[in-house]
């Protein structure tokens, strides 16, 4: 097998954009950094099965309208560190390591802009430590009650728990020990990349794959990124509240495979000050789909 690509700030070619290692929790976690030290600072946190790379769209235009922009890799992912116990991946932890990179930035909050399951720490954060999040924008994942709603069995609304259950069976099955780690390591990661490929047709070319796979290859990455869900459902600490207090955008691509429209509805009804903004056409993946559209709401939103 070839040698992997290089998976930090290198991909960008953008002598302003550059890769920091930083002690978080104890932990030697990666991200990329860009823009002025003392801007206003916004943090984008990507989900499964992506690093930092998914952001690499919106880096150069939040750091150009005067944001210092940090995209880290979640614990277990890419360049970042993997613990090996499951519980190492909480909610509360994981929302706890994005305190920890604002915190090294110098700043006791930031803006905070979430996709998939970066989206999910994003909501925790705001719930947890409301003081660290200024705005919050969340792409494609429901607020946590809204989708433990969906979830939840309930006789007046089994149809939807029903619908979303169908489209949630990947958390049971990779709540399976090995066998998820097997299945997408065969044949060079096949079945991740054509999992992309096919919720987003014609999105993802073959060298964001090479990249793909060359940070899905890092040691221990495969099991930590799967133990992100495995922690969702064996280790679940509770929140304090349920209302978002900070100005909340929610973006969602309506053609989303694994989640319900209507989680997108509901999340904003858990907002002190919440909008909606959907994209009838796209999916899931929106972010990637949608790059300059996405990066003109996030704007307008953190600069309201």
């Amino acid at each position: 097998m070839p040698p992997r690509l290089a998976t930090d700030a290198s991909l960008i070619r953008d002598p302003g954009v550059e890769s920091v290692y930083r002690d978080i929790d104890g932990l030697e976690l990666h991200a990329v950094v860009a823009g002025d030290p003392d801007d206003p600072l916004v943090v984008l946190h990507h989900g499964f099965p992506e690093f930092w790379w998914g952001w690499a769209d919106y880096i150069r235009p939040l750091a150009d309208a005067g944001y210092r922009v940090l995209v880290p890799d979640g614990r277990g992912y890419n360049l970042s560190e993997a613990p090996d116990d499951v519980a190492d991946y909480s909610a509360d932890r994981l929302s706890a390591d994005l305190q920890g990179w604002i915190e090294s930035e110098g700043r006791e909050s930031a803006h905070v802009v979430g996709h998939d399951w970066g989206a999910a720490v994003a909501w925790d954060a705001a719930l947890r430590r409301p003081g660290m999040v200024d705005r919050l924008v969340t792409i494609n994942v429901p607020h946590p009650a809204a989708f433990a709603g969906a979830l939840m069995p309930s006789r007046d609304r089994w149809k939807l728990n029903l619908r979303q259950w169908r489209r949630s069976w990947y958390i049971l099955f990779f709540q399976l020990p090995g066998v998820p780690e097997w299945l997408n390591r065969r044949n060079d990661y096949d079945g991740m990349a054509r999992f992309l490929r096919q919720a987003s047709p014609g999105t993802f070319s073959d060298t964001d794959m090479d990249r793909y796979r060359a940070a899905w290859s890092r040691p221990g990455a495969l099991t930590a990124m799967l133990d992100w869900y495995r922690a969702a459902v064996q280790h679940r600490p509770d929140l304090p509240g349920i209302t978002v207090e900070q100005p909340t955008l929610v973006v969602w691509g309506e053609q989303d495979d694994a989640l319900l429209p209507e989680l997108a509805e509901q999340s904003v009804d858990f907002c002190a000050d919440g909008r909606l903004e959907t994209f009838p056409e796209a999916s899931h993946w929106v972010t990637h789909e949608r790059p300059e559209a996405v990066t003109e709401l996030i704007l307008e939103h953190l600069g309201g």
